[in-house]
């Protein structure tokens, strides 16, 4: 039940309290807000990963089986990544980066054409609900080794969640959907961390191994997404180094609440 509260918390409130803050305070989306919201994000999240998720995993089994877990994740979601690039006929240009925050989440389609609403509002939010996954296995695995532990994610997961579900919301407000709507589906996108939730609580349960392995294989899926697609992007889309400094801030952030 705590394990359900935590990854709900995490996932849905997180993204839910973002999107709705982009609808009542963005009037428009902007490029450079984005980035750096995305930005803190990531921050936030490596300091999850390499202060919380990796050192407990070490602990727990070997540097090996961290450094297995950390190529399982990344290699997981870069298939995933791919599949969805196909889905949405972007094979071609799956290892480009984008130039807009619109092709970053495959929302192009959203919000340009009413006849693909269905298919690539599907694709938007298995894109989003990607990124949301393994931070629910990471709850999961680590509420059934350590309570302590599976809070301190769940807080970090929450702060990431947060901006980065205002930065979900601000291209749908301007791609014409309405507040109501643009939240809501905000706040969808983060449901799938009760699922992965569920996946590390049942893989975390079977031994010490499997809550190291798990935990680290959610720590590589989060710098995947971290070093792979979100730093980049930002780095194109403002064209400034603001974006890595808004980063490197997110990771004292998170240091210094992993330490509290």
């Amino acid at each position: 039940m705590e394990m359900l509260l935590f990854s709900a918390g995490a996932g849905i409130l997180g993204m839910g309290v973002g999107g709705l803050l982009s609808a009542l305070l963005l009037k428009k989306a902007s490029a450079n807000i984005t980035c750096w919201l995305l930005s803190f994000a990531a921050g936030i999240m490596t300091s999850t990963v390499c202060f919380g998720m990796l050192p407990e995993a070490i602990e727990l089994s070997s540097v090996a089986v961290s450094i297995s877990g950390l190529i399982i994740g990344i290699v997981i979601i870069f298939l995933l990544n791919k599949a969805i690039d196909r889905f949405a006929n972007l094979s071609g240009d799956s290892m480009k980066v984008h130039q807009t925050h619109e092709e970053f989440y495959h929302q192009e389609q959203v919000i340009s054409s009413r006849s693909k609403l269905l298919r690539s509002g599907i694709v938007m939010l298995t894109a989003i609900s990607l990124h949301n996954i393994p931070e629910g296995i990471a709850i999961g695995a680590g509420v059934s080794h350590d309570f302590s532990l599976g809070v301190l994610i769940t807080t970090m997961v929450t702060l990431h969640n947060v901006p980065e579900g205002m930065a979900v919301a601000a291209p749908l407000l301007a791609g014409g959907l309405s507040r109501p709507k643009a939240v809501f589906w905000t706040t969808i996108s983060g449901a799938p961390t009760v699922l992965g939730g569920v996946i590390g609580l049942l893989i975390g349960n079977v031994s010490d191994f499997a809550v190291a392995l798990s935990l680290a294989a959610a720590g590589g899926a989060m710098l995947y997404v971290v070093f792979g697609e979100i730093i980049p992007q930002s780095v194109v889309m403002t064209k400034s180094r603001i974006a890595p400094l808004v980063t490197l801030f997110g990771i004292l952030v998170g240091l210094l609440i992993a330490n509290l």
